[in-house]
């Protein structure tokens, strides 16, 4: 009887096996490559919407240098700390410009840029002039301006209507509005401190038109978040317009427009995604 029959593996079954064994080690690599790429320190700089400043986003920056990373927060001239700046001489590119000079002058690279609301605006302008440090770039619950749009072309008819009567009445900023502001996830508590920090927005950056030129689809990692609590058609638009372009990533999440005081978990975990 040969010996071999039944107890001895065969040269092909020994192959196989080690080529399984490769193929398993060379997938255990590429997840901890993966793992170890997701956990890295990592630098965020993240924009606010209007009324608000660097202080919104708290809840996420905190958790992000909980995880080591880097996080900017800058506040647009006029707004929030830097609210003794409001002026008639505020457009949408001092705050583009407020972004870009952390950007610059922090010498930071491979930035992960995430903007909020009127904060897509801005980081459509950023991504413009600081390309080749933007490693991603994320759109949450925000504008999505095109080539030559003014913030009055896209602006909720409440916005607009509250424009037009400051412009007629000489003034340079427009009150806070929350009135849309009722996501019932919310606690009062976060509710009380989102409204009594609210600062009026300056209207200039509505009224000049944003050129671009083709920078952000050069983007490497591109996502749109768009909060489904909010009730917003322009958003709707912006997402529905992206789902047929395969190198933009789409994220839903069940919250009001404020993603970063109703889910700042998720938000965390997005961006972290996204790095």
């Amino acid at each position: 009887m040969d010996e071999t029959t039944d107890t001895a593996p065969t040269r092909r079954t020994v192959i196989g096996q080690l080529a399984a064994g490769g193929a398993l080690a060379v997938a255990a690599a590429a997840d901890t490559a993966t793992a170890q790429a997701q956990t890295a320190p990592r630098t965020f700089v993240l924009v606010h919407g209007a009324y608000e400043g660097g202080w919104i986003w708290r809840y996420v920056a905190d958790r992000l240098r909980a995880k080591g990373h880097k996080v900017f927060t800058p506040t647009h001239t006029g707004l929030g700390e830097r609210s003794h700046l409001m002026s008639g001489l505020i457009t949408l590119d001092t705050h583009i410009t407020d972004v870009s000079n952390v950007i610059k002058w922090e010498h930071l690279e491979n930035v992960i840029l995430a903007g909020h609301s009127y904060g897509g605006w801005v980081i459509s302008g950023v991504v413009e002039r600081m390309l080749p440090k933007i490693a991603s770039i994320v759109y949450i619950d925000a504008f999505f301006p095109e080539n030559g749009q003014r913030g009055l072309d896209l602006n909720s008819e409440a916005s607009r209507v509250a424009v037009l009567n400051a412009i007629a009445k000489g003034e340079v900023s427009r009150p806070p509005d929350y009135s849309r502001e009722n996501s019932p996830m919310m606690t009062p508590q976060d509710r009380e401190w989102l409204v009594s920090n609210a600062t009026p927005q300056p209207i200039g950056v509505s009224l000049h038109p944003l050129t671009l030129t083709g920078a952000r689809d050069k983007v490497a990692k591109k996502a749109y978040i768009r909060a489904r609590g909010n009730p917003n058609a322009t958003y709707d638009a912006a997402y529905a317009k992206l789902q047929s372009d395969k190198s933009w990533r789409l994220y839903e999440v069940p919250c009001g427009h404020s993603v970063m005081i109703d889910m700042p978990d998720r938000l965390t975990e997005i961006l972290i995604e996204m790095a």
